[in-house]
C-alpha cells in the first residue's frame, strides 16, 4: 500500500511512504522567504532517484503570494527539469498557477504529482492532459465534505493516489492510509483490494520517469 506524500513514517514497513526520508527534497512554500535552493543540485547529483517536492504556491496564510514564493517555486521547478526528476506540488487556494507552471515543463520533467488537490476540480482534464496524478488526503473521511467527496468519484482511475499528509505535529491523531483508501473505495464503488492494486500501480508510474 502506499501513502503518496507524508513527511514521517507510520512505522508500518508494508506501507510505501512517499516523501519520507530522501525519497523527495524541496523547499516547501511556506519556508521560502529567502531560500536559497542550490543545494538541490548537490542532492540531486547524489541520488539518482531523488525527487523534488513538495513545492508550490499558497495562499492560506496570506492573499497575497511573494515573489520569493514564486521565485523557490520556479527555481525548482527548473532544476527539476533539469535534472528530468518527478514533483510533488503544492497549490493550497491556487491550483490554477501551480497547473500553468507545471504545463510549462512538460517533456522535461517526467511526473507531476498534485497533492492534497481540491475544491478546483475544473483543472482535472488540464492535469490529465500532461499525465499528472492527484492525491486524495483525509479529508475525504470528513463526511460533511459532501464536494470533496463527490469530486473525488470523478478523480480519473489512471489518475489516482491516496495520501495522509502525516508530520511529526499531526502523527498522533493521523488516520492511517488504509482508512483513507477505504473510504476512497467505498466512494468509488471499489473493493479496498483493487483499489489498492491501482495506486500502487499509479505511484510506481509516478516514480519511474526516466532520470538523469
Amino acid at each position: 500500500m502506499t501513502d503518496a506524500h507524508c513527511h514521517v513514517s507510520c512505522g508500518d514497513p508494508s506501507v510505501r511512504e512517499l516523501l519520507c526520508g530522501r525519497d523527495f527534497v524541496g523547499v516547501h512554500p511556506w519556508d521560502a522567504e529567502g531560500a536559497d535552493v542550490s543545494f538541490l543540485h548537490g542532492a540531486i547529483a547524489a541520488d539518482q532517484l531523488l525527487g523534488v517536492g513538495e513545492i508550490g504556491l499558497d495562499r492560506l496564510r496570506s492573499r497575497e503570494i511573494s515573489a520569493d514564493m514564486r521565485r523557490v517555486f520556479e527555481e525548482q521547478l527548473a532544476i527539476a527539469a533539469e535534472s528530468s526528476r518527478p514533483v510533488v506540488l503544492h497549490g493550497a487556494k491556487c491550483w490554477g498557477e501551480v497547473v500553468s507552471a507545471a504545463k510549462r515543463h512538460v517533456g522535461r520533467i517526467p511526473a507531476f504529482l498534485f497533492h492534497g488537490f481540491s475544491r478546483s476540480w475544473g483543472l482535472l482534464g488540464e492535469i490529465a492532459a500532461i499525465g499528472g496524478f492527484v492525491s486524495v488526503g483525509p479529508a475525504v473521511l470528513n463526511g460533511h465534505a459532501a464536494n470533496y467527496r463527490r469530486a473525488v468519484t470523478a478523480i480519473p482511475a489512471e489518475m489516482l493516489l491516496v495520501e495522509t499528509d502525516r508530520t511529526a505535529e499531526s502523527a498522533a491523531e493521523c488516520p492511517p492510509v488504509a482508512e483513507v483508501l477505504r473510504e476512497v473505495a467505498a466512494l468509488r464503488g471499489d473493493s479496498p483490494s483493487s483499489l489498492e492494486e491501482l495506486v500502487d500501480s499509479n505511484a510506481d508510474r509516478f516514480l519511474a520517469g526516466p532520470h538523469t
